[in-house]
């Protein structure tokens, strides 16, 4: 009965715990993508060849698609998109590159865009047809703006002239092969009317058909690259003719058929931006397949530790893995920063999603999705790592469900803007933003307190920012690289500490939320979660802080032991804590290290679902 009481507990814990991660608007559809990746068909599948895992890709893209009522709601929701990545991470890094690649960078274009009569999209609705991205170029990726590809206008046949110059020019990656059936591509090239440049702009382009690649295409498979496998080519353009219907056309700009331009925004670089405005939503899918596998593999972890045995500390008992503090530590610690991880994506989803109505919030919205996409990926192949080691050789498994985060989460660092491209361009926004003055003095016992902990770190911060501002500025004058390659580490240390302050924000609101409804026991745990991660981020910091009269030296002598006691009481609660991110059982049984490890039955439990645990979530 006892045991039965503290499951109970546990369970509704647990719960509390999970409302505070997934209760959003219920049409995220979280529960419809855990079901999903719950299914046996998207289970591992050892023994196949590169071709056949990339044809599993495509087969797992039509049950995608086949499980949705209307693909273009998909594409129009920014919230739905991130969902679907955060949990087809979870299941094969394969199926979420293409799903995200067709949903979000191909029909999301086309929602972005003017429609227009003459296209039929049934096919790609209907999935008979795959659509693909086309803008990185072999000699062009984060300066994607400088891109050669080129559509010039033909007035006499009213349409326009797709080309690649030169060999720099090809299209470096798209999946663009005959694998998963025929596709059409969105393409980014340099518009050109009576020889003037207009800027780069989308067009819509059918690249094969069922007899193969159309007229003036050609492709080029690309090696294996790490990661799991999808079919990336290197992609050219001999003299291919488009209709007029081809170009996407917006506010950015709009062609008539006379080939008279007008256009809403300012300059070349400006209507690129706007064009290819699907890459921030990307930022955020990226961060969303870094925060699902993260999580995962965190979980993984901990269920493997709970039913691992080994020799304890007395002759002939066992125990298990999470019995050890220096096993535990490491995945707790973790644990924190995987809900600080979580909640800053969706404090970031929530901005992007504002900002397309609101286009005043728009440069603030996605400054804070790049600081998102590069903190949540960085930090999410740290703890794939530790969360592997922590399983030693059987993480080493693919079937186990660890190993191929570990690859999986370069992806997503790279892709949609390279992670420090990424990283330096908001260091240096950060450096001209405002900075808001810290307010009142820090108490005397911060360490005790996650709001005066992220006080102390804010403080820190515009210190850093100003110290940046100041080597700016002192650098050799008419020389500005010199400059800026001076400024750029107190610079980059400065955004550093603001993601953190961000995290810190979107956990601390998130708490609020939770202790506003029924959950005052998971308020009080996600508030020591919160210090756990302000404090195992202000530790290397603390000679800093000292020096800086940011941290008394009293409070600085104590932080080992206000760590450590922290530990000591969140570490029994530890599995509660991963059993929020509500990982599928029918996904968490089938790998071989846990099924084989499988505890007791009085000792088992079971994660609970987003859909009953935060209502109306669907």
């Amino acid at each position: 009965m006892i045991n039965q009481m503290a499951r109970q507990g546990a369970t509704q814990l647990s719960g509390e715990l999970s409302r505070s991660l997934f209760d959003e608007d219920p049409q995220v559809g979280h529960e419809h993508w855990r079901r999903l990746v719950a299914d046996e068909a998207l289970a591992h599948r050892g023994g196949l060849s590169h071709a056949e895992r990339v044809e599993l890709a495509y087969q797992r893209l039509r049950m995608v698609n086949a499980s949705l009522d209307e693909p273009w709601r998909l594409a129009a929701d920014v919230h739905r998109l991130a969902a679907l990545h955060e949990w087809l991470a979870v299941a094969d890094g394969g199926l979420t590159t293409v799903a995200g690649i067709h949903y979000n960078l191909f029909l999301g274009s086309l929602v972005d865009h003017d429609p227009h009569p003459d296209r039929d999209l049934t096919p790609l609705l209907a999935m008979d047809r795959v659509g693909t991205f086309l803008c990185t170029e072999l000699d062009h990726g984060n300066d994607a703006a400088a891109l050669e590809t080129t559509a010039t206008f033909d007035a006499a046949a009213g349409g326009f002239v797709l080309h690649t110059p030169h060999p720099g020019a090809r299209k470096f990656m798209p999946n663009t092969s005959d694998s998963g059936g025929p596709k059409t591509a969105v393409v980014a090239a340099r518009l050109r009317v009576s020889g003037e440049d207009q800027g780069v702009f989308l067009f819509l382009v059918e690249l094969s058909d069922a007899t193969g690649l159309r007229p003036g295409i050609s492709v080029r498979r690309l090696p294996e690259r790490l990661g799991s496998p999808v079919d990336h080519c290197l992609t050219s353009f001999d003299q291919v003719l488009l209709p007029h219907s081809a170009l996407l056309q917006g506010e950015h700009g709009r062609l008539t058929a006379q080939g008279r331009m007008t256009s809403g925004v300012g300059n070349r670089r400006k209507r690129f931006l706007r064009a290819i405005g699907r890459v921030t939503t990307g930022k955020l899918c990226m961060s969303a397949c870094g925060l699902g596998g993260a999580r995962a593999a965190l979980a993984i972890a901990v269920r493997y530790a709970g039913r691992r045995h080994v020799n304890g500390m007395t002759a002939g008992r066992r125990v298990p893995l999470t019995a050890y503090r220096s096993h535990t530590d490491r995945l707790l610690g973790a644990t924190a920063t995987a809900y600080a991880m979580t909640h800053l994506h969706r404090a970031a989803t929530r901005a992007w999603a504002r900002a397309q109505h609101e286009p005043a919030l728009r440069e603030d919205a996605e400054h804070l999705v790049a600081v998102t996409k590069a903190w949540n990926t960085w930090e999410a192949r740290r703890m794939c790592v530790e969360s592997r080691e922590r399983c030693g050789a059987q993480g080493l498994f693919p079937a186990n469900g660890i190993a191929d985060f570990l690859v999986n989460i370069e992806g997503p660092i790279t892709a949609e803007g390279d992670n420090l491209v990424i990283w330096v361009k908001a260091a240096a926004e950060l450096l001209f933003a405002a900075t808001i003055p810290h307010q009142g003095p820090i108490p005397a016992r911060a360490l005790d307190d996650p709001r005066a902990l992220r006080a102390v770190l804010a403080a820190h911060e515009a210190t850093l920012r100003a110290r940046a501002t100041a080597v700016l500025r002192s650098g050799p004058a008419g020389d500005p690289l010199a400059r800026w390659n001076h400024a750029v580490g107190p610079a980059q240390e400065a955004l550093s500490v603001h993601a953190v302050v961000q995290a810190t924000d979107a956990f601390l609101d998130a708490i609020d939320n939770v202790g506003a409804g029924a959950g005052a026991g998971a308020a009080g745990l996600l508030t020591d979660l919160c210090r756990l991660f302000l404090l195992d981020r202000l530790r290397p910091l603390a000679g800093e802080l000292l020096a800086d009269g940011l941290l008394p030296v009293d409070e600085v002598r104590r932080l080992p032991a206000v760590v450590d006691d922290l530990r000591a009481r969140l570490t029994p609660h530890l599995e509660e804590f991963v059993d929020a991110f509500a990982l599928p059982e029918e996904l968490l049984n089938r790998l071989p290290m846990i099924a084989l490890a499988a505890p007791t039955p009085e000792l088992a439990h079971h994660s609970p679902r987003p859909d009953q645990l935060a209502g109306s979530l669907g």
